[in-house]
C-alpha cells in the first residue's frame, strides 16, 4: 500500500501526493479497496453527480483518475495484462500505463467509431446575473462592451481550452453556448438547452432566484441535461449564496450540500474567483455523467445555431458540428438551403480548414438563410445538394398550400364579417433568427379570446416576391423587422393588394399587429336617437318610388340615410331607412326641430298621425 495512505481522511479533497496503481478495467468495489475508502463514500460522490452506481459498476479511466484525485490520490492506470503490484512506484509500470483518451484531443485519422469529444455547455440564467461576463472571464475576451445595453442579442458559440487538473493539467476543450437572458428570447434559450450536454445556470448571489432563472431550470430539465449552478457576484455587498441554495430547493433543485445531486459553485466573474472550480466541475460532470462522444470519421452533420444575411458576406450561419469532420469546400444541404462551404471561421475570427465534433464555426456559401435548428449534412456534390434542397423546399411549399386554400380578398372580407375567421394571417421576416423568434414570441403572447395571430411563415432576409405570392394566396399581411422589401416584390404587392409594413422598433410592430387584429373583431354597434316626426299629410311626387310622408319635426332632427321606426298608435308598422329628405322643394341632408319636411321611406305607406322615431347606428371599433 502507498505509504501514509491511512492518514487520508475519507472524502476529503487533498493535494494528490500518493500514487496508486489501478487496472484499466476496475469495479467500484475493487477501486474502493485499492484506495482504502469506503465504497459508500464513492457511491455517495457519484450520486452527487447524478450517477447511480452499484458495487460491481465498471469505472472508466477518466472517472477513476478524477475520483482518485478527489480522495487525495494520483491514479496510475495500468493496461490489462501488465504486471504491476499495488503500491509499486509508477515508474515500475510505465510501459503499461494507459493514457486516458481525453475529450478535446480529438482523433480524426485511424480507426472509426465514437471517441470522446468536447462537452457542450450552455450558460443560462436571468438577465443581468452575469452570464456573458462569466463567459468572458473564462475565455479571456470581452463581449459585453460591444453589445448594445449589455444584453446578448443572439446565441453565441465559443470554444475554450481549460486545464484539466485531474490529468496533469492537460489542455481540454469545452464548447460554450451563451444564451440571451431577456424574456423576449425565451425560445432561443430553449433551443440552446436542446443542443447542450451540460447546463450552467448563473444566479446572482445578491439577487437570488428570478423568473427567468426558473425558466432556465425548466428548459434544462426538459432537455434532460445535468445542471450546475454557478452562484455569481459573491463579492458584491448583500451577497447571500446560502439563500440561493435554499431557494433552489423550492424549485426541485437539490444542491449537493443539502444532500442532493446538483453541483453548485460560488464564483465572481468580475473578480475571476472560483472559475477553476467551475471548470473542474464541468469536466467532472462531463466525464462521470455525460461522457460525450462522436465519430470524427462519420459523414459530417451539424446543427444551425444562428443564421443571418450579411450585406458584405452573404448568408452566414453559425453551426455546431455533431458528427464527422466538416471541411472547407464541402457540398452541403441545410434544410431548404444548399451550397458549398466557401469559408469556415472559428470563434476567434480565424479561417479554418476543418471542424471536428463540438466545434462551432461560421460558414459562408449557402444559397439562402437557413432556420435555426436546421440540420446540416455533407453530400457528394453541389448538384446533389441543390436537388435535395429543392425537394425539401417543394415539400414545404406543398404543405403550406395544402394547409391554406387560396382565398380572394373578397372571400376573406366576407368571412371576417361573418365571424368565420378570427385569425390574423401573418408572414414575418427579420434580419436574424434571434429577432424573428423574439418578435414571434411577443406576438404569440397577445392574448384575446376572439382573435389570434396565425403565422403562415417566418424567415430571415429581404421581403421577396415569394413572400408576396404566399401572402396573396393565404390572405396574409407581411411584417418586416429590420428588413426591406425589394423592388420587384413591392410592385407585386401593389398588384396583388398585399399589405406590407416595415419596422425597426419591435414595440411599433407589435402595436401595428394589435391594430390589425382589432379590425377582425366584431365592432360594437350602439343605437343613438336623433329625433321624432309626426306625419301630417301623405302625398306622391312625380318620379318618387313610393308615397312621401309630409311630416313635422316634433323633437331633435331627422337625417337622410338614418334608420326609422314607424308606430301607428302603439303598433310598430314599419322599419327602414330614410331614402329621400326634402325641405320645401329642395333636397336636404337633415331637417331640425320645428320644421316641416317630406320624408320618403321605401316600402312604407304613410298615414296621418304616424310617429317616426329616427335614429342612427353608431359603430365603435374595438381595441386590443
Amino acid at each position: 500500500m502507498p505509504e501514509g495512505r491511512d492518514s487520508k481522511s475519507n472524502g476529503a479533497t487533498q493535494e494528490a501526493t500518493k500514487t496508486v496503481d489501478v487496472p484499466a478495467v476496475v469495479s467500484l468495489k475493487d477501486f474502493a479497496e485499492l484506495i482504502q475508502v469506503p465504497a459508500a463514500d464513492i457511491i455517495r460522490k457519484l450520486m452527487s453527480l447524478g450517477v447511480l452506481a452499484s458495487l460491481n459498476q465498471k469505472l472508466s479511466p477518466e472517472v477513476v483518475t478524477r475520483l482518485a484525485k478527489n480522495f487525495g490520490f494520483t491514479a496510475n492506470v495500468i493496461a490489462a495484462g501488465t504486471p504491476a503490484a499495488v503500491g509499486a512506484p509508477a515508474a515500475a509500470a510505465t510501459a503499461g500505463v494507459v493514457k486516458p483518451v481525453v475529450p478535446g484531443k480529438m482523433r480524426v485519422k485511424g480507426a472509426g467509431g465514437p471517441v470522446p469529444r468536447p462537452p457542450v455547455v450552455t450558460i443560462m440564467g436571468h438577465v443581468d446575473h452575469g452570464k456573458t461576463t462569466l463567459l468572458d472571464a473564462i475565455r479571456n475576451a470581452k463581449v459585453v462592451d460591444s453589445e448594445f445595453g449589455g444584453i446578448t442579442q443572439h446565441i453565441g458559440a465559443y470554444q475554450v481550452e481549460v486545464d484539466d487538473t485531474a490529468h496533469d493539467g492537460i489542455k481540454r476543450k469545452v464548447t460554450f453556448l451563451d444564451t440571451p437572458g431577456h424574456a423576449a428570447f425565451t425560445a432561443m434559450r430553449a433551443r440552446g438547452a436542446q443542443v447542450t450536454d451540460i447546463a450552467v445556470i448563473v444566479v446572482a448571489a445578491d439577487d437570488g432566484i428570478m423568473p427567468q432563472t426558473v425558466e432556465a431550470i425548466n428548459h434544462a430539465k426538459t432537455a434532460g441535461v445535468p445542471i450546475i449552478i454557478a452562484v455569481n457576484k459573491i463579492d458584491k455587498e448583500g451577497a447571500n449564496p446560502e439563500r440561493v441554495l435554499t431557494q433552489l430547493t423550492e424549485h426541485d433543485v437539490m444542491p449537493e450540500r443539502y444532500g442532493g445531486t446538483v453541483q453548485t459553485v460560488e464564483v465572481s466573474a468580475t473578480q475571476k474567483l472560483g472559475l477553476d472550480d467551475l471548470l473542474d466541475t464541468i469536466l467532472l460532470v462531463a466525464d462521470a455523467e455525460v461522457e460525450p462522444k462522436a465519430d470524427p470519421n462519420a459523414p459530417a452533420t451539424a446543427v444551425v445555431v444562428e443564421a443571418q444575411l450579411d450585406k458584405g458576406r452573404g448568408t452566414v450561419a453559425t453551426v455546431l458540428v455533431e458528427q464527422g469532420t466538416l471541411r472547407a469546400h464541402d457540398a452541403i444541404v441545410v434544410g431548404e438551403a444548399h451550397g458549398r462551404i466557401r469559408a469556415m471561421i472559428n470563434d476567434r475570427g480565424q479561417q479554418v480548414d476543418r471542424a471536428t465534433p463540438s466545434t462551432p464555426v461560421e460558414i459562408l456559401g449557402l444559397s439562402r438563410v437557413p432556420n435555426a435548428g436546421d440540420r446540416l449534412e455533407v453530400v457528394k456534390n453541389e448538384k446533389v445538394a441543390r436537388q435535395r434542397a429543392e425537394s425539401k423546399a417543394s415539400d414545404v411549399r406543398d404543405a403550406r398550400l395544402a394547409a391554406n386554400t387560396r382565398l380572394t380578398l373578397e372571400d376573406i372580407v366576407k368571412q371576417y364579417k361573418e365571424g368565420a375567421v378570427k385569425e390574423l394571417h401573418v408572414i414575418l421576416k427579420g434580419d436574424v433568427h434571434g429577432s424573428v423568434e423574439a418578435v414571434q414570441e411577443a406576438l404569440e403572447n397577445i392574448n384575446h379570446p376572439e382573435v389570434k395571430c396565425n403565422f403562415i411563415s417566418t424567415g430571415v432576409g429581404t421581403i421577396g416576391e415569394a413572400d408576396v405570392e404566399q401572402a396573396a394566396a393565404t390572405g396574409s399581411l407581411i411584417f418586416g423587422f429590420n428588413v426591406r422589401i425589394d423592388n420587384a416584390a413591392a410592385k407585386a404587392a401593389v398588384a396583388a393588394h398585399v399589405k406590407v409594413q416595415e419596422f425597426n422598433i419591435i414595440y411599433n410592430l407589435i402595436d401595428a399587429v394589435k391594430l390589425s387584429m382589432a379590425e377582425l373583431l366584431d365592432p360594437i354597434y350602439e343605437e343613438v336617437p336623433l329625433g321624432e316626426a309626426e306625419v301630417r299629410m301623405p302625398f306622391k311626387l312625380p318620379g318618387a318610388r313610393g308615397v312621401v310622408a309630409g311630416s313635422y319635426i316634433k323633437e331633435g332632427k331627422v337625417a337622410r340615410g338614418a334608420s326609422v321606426r314607424v308606430k301607428r298608435g302603439k303598433v310598430l308598422v314599419h322599419e327602414g331607412k330614410i331614402e329621400q329628405l326634402r325641405r320645401e322643394k329642395d333636397d336636404a341632408r337633415e331637417v331640425a326641430y320645428g320644421y316641416e319636411c317630406g320624408i320618403l321611406i321605401p316600402g312604407y305607406q304613410p298615414e296621418v298621425g304616424d310617429i317616426l322615431s329616427v335614429y342612427e347606428i353608431k359603430k365603435t371599433l374595438r381595441t386590443i
